[in-house]
């Protein structure tokens, strides 16, 4: 396996704790912005201040490159057929 498949493995393993972290962290800022109202500050133990704010805009990166895959052992399904990676010539283990 070459370095940059490792390094793409590690990293799209996590993908699933990142888009956790990422849903907690819009949810409590959202629970904040009721709490204490846009254009809020507060400031945290080191200093760092925030202010509450709602976004003026985001531009929307689509990604020339993407991946599918094939299930892992604790899920039903992936967006790659195990059929279809059988036939390019892997072995895909079975669900436990």
């Amino acid at each position: 396996m070459t370095q940059n498949q490792q390094r793409f493995i590690v990293l799209e393993k996590r993908k699933q704790e990142i888009k956790i972290y990422l849903e907690e962290l819009a949810a409590v800022t959202e629970d904040l912005v009721k709490e204490m109202g846009l254009n809020s500050y507060f400031q945290d133990e080191e200093g760092t201040v925030y202010k509450l704010v709602k976004p003026e805009g985001r531009f929307v990166k689509y990604e020339e490159y993407g991946y599918i895959r094939t299930r892992r052992l604790n899920e039903k399904r992936g967006d790659l057929s195990i059929k279809e990676a059988e036939e390019a010539g892997f072995t895909v283990p079975n669900k436990p």
